[in-house]
């Protein structure tokens, strides 16, 4: 929901990072920032970042080897205790401070193993359809937009937002909202600016105590680099502020969850091959846009899976209204002109995917629209007409006259589908049934636990 006006909300100038040509070129300049520890930075199949401290001094050894890890002790990497160590092999361009930890750095690692790219790890995943993209001459371009919750634990133990006054019951872009958590806000802001990630808008949202800090869109492997950095950034300096800051897709059961929204176009270099001026729907979009489409709606339910991995995120993609009006989270696989209702909103120029919330890994979520929009273009899938009006008012039977399907409703749905969606299991490789494997732990754990609403409506009842 961006409308605000970013020149009244940032005034402070862009910093940058050097492009480093050589490992020598980088200890040079971390030196001189008076930088003496590098994180040598990946994430699980969570899309959780780990990391091993390193000292500045062993930078060319991340580049080369990789920082050892035993492989057994990460989420999801396929290593057993008697594997070989896990490296994380650092991506010189992604070397950059952490400005809220003065003398640190971070560089984003690909996973390797025995000297090879593994191929459980998310980002080496990812690679391997950035690559397909570039057979073609294509480059994805995203912007994410990551929705959070500023939280604090009561003295009762009880979540809720920061801001004890903030408890409007339709807060969207509230001032009061936006100026009364300014400290974190600005001092993350001022984080990602410093290192040339260009946040451009910060708005309260629709939820007690939930914000969105939108930053420029870079190309789709880049973008999930930023929005990792910008969860460790956010989760750090919450905590030094006495805050939770909570990527949770649905925290409050009365209240609208944390989305991560994608917005996608393709350049070949010298164009946006998703924008039509002329197109016939009247949305800006090109042929190639409208494929690109169909694929993620044809696949959108194992898509469902990787953008909404927990248990948690099908409570945010559900059927019905929320008190502010409406869940602002798609229940339902659709496109649409400017409709926040649909599953895919096309703005102009571009489409926005609204399924992903905050708690999907950024780079499994991405290697699978990839595949889904490479499918919908290779098999130039048919488009039914959009639907531009509010999907959240229309009954079961004009969805079922219109053709347009409900998203999986829980987490092993949305599991079954991915299963059963061949084209975007090979596309993950071994990871998908890794990621198939500990996701149906997760549900079987959640089906064993005993909840207190449980207990609230049975332990007297007969």
């Amino acid at each position: 929901m961006n409308t605000m006006d970013s020149k009244q909300l940032m005034s402070n100038a862009l910093g940058t990072v050097p492009r480093f040509e050589s490992a020598d070129e980088a200890e040079t300049w971390l030196a001189n920032q008076g930088i003496k520890y590098v994180l040598a930075q990946f994430v699980d199949i969570h899309g959780v970042a780990k990391a091993k401290s390193v000292p500045a001094a062993h930078l060319k050894s991340i580049l080369t080897a990789g920082a050892g890890f035993a492989g057994f002790a990460i989420w999801g990497v396929g290593i057993e205790p008697n594997g070989p160590d896990f490296m994380a092999v650092g991506d010189l361009s992604t070397l950059s401070p952490m400005p809220w930890q003065s003398g640190l750095a971070r560089i984003a690692c690909d996973g390797h193993v025995d000297g090879e790219p593994w191929t459980y790890d998310s980002r080496v995943t990812l690679r391997k359809q950035v690559a397909r993209m570039t057979e073609r001459g294509w480059t994805l371009f995203t912007g994410l937009e990551p929705e959070f919750s500023l939280l604090r634990r009561s003295a009762t133990g009880q979540l809720e937002p920061c801001d004890p006054s903030d408890t409007l019951a339709k807060p969207c872009y509230d001032y009061k909202g936006l100026s009364r958590t300014r400290v974190f806000l600005e001092r993350l802001t001022e984080a990602m600016r410093e290192v040339g990630i260009d946040v451009y808008q910060i708005d309260h949202e629709d939820a007690n105590g939930q914000f969105e800090i939108n930053y420029t869109y870079t190309d789709c492997l880049k973008s999930c680099d930023h929005y990792v950095f910008f969860k460790m950034a956010a989760s750090e300096i919450a905590n030094e502020l006495g805050m939770i800051c909570s990527f949770m897709a649905k925290p409050f059961a009365n209240r609208p969850g944390n989305g991560m929204h994608m917005h996608m176009s393709i350049g070949d270099g010298k164009s946006n091959l998703f924008s039509d001026k002329s197109d016939p729907k009247g949305m800006g979009l090109s042929k190639l846009g409208y494929q690109f489409t169909s694929g993620l709606l044809a696949h959108a339910p194992a898509l469902a899976a990787l953008c909404n991995p927990t248990v948690n995120s099908y409570k945010r993609l559900v059927v019905g209204r929320s008190l502010t009006g409406a869940t602002w989270a798609p229940a339902y696989i659709s496109y649409g002109d400017n409709n926040r209702s649909t599953m895919v909103r096309m703005p102009g120029e571009r489409i926005e995917l609204r399924l992903p919330d905050g708690s999907c890994n950024p780079y499994l979520a991405t290697a699978a629209v990839i595949a889904a929009g490479l499918d919908g273009i290779d098999r130039e899938l048919p488009l039914g007409p959009p639907a531009n009006e509010n999907l959240y008012e229309w009954t079961p039977a004009k969805l079922k006259e219109h053709g347009i399907g409900v998203l999986p409703q829980n987490l092993e749905q949305a599991l079954d589908a991915l299963e059963a969606d061949h084209l975007i299991c090979e596309a993950l490789g071994p990871v998908a049934q890794e990621f198939l494997k500990l996701k149906r732990m997760e549900w079987l754990e959640y089906m064993r636990h005993v909840s207190d609403w449980e207990l609230k409506s049975y332990l007297e009842f007969f």
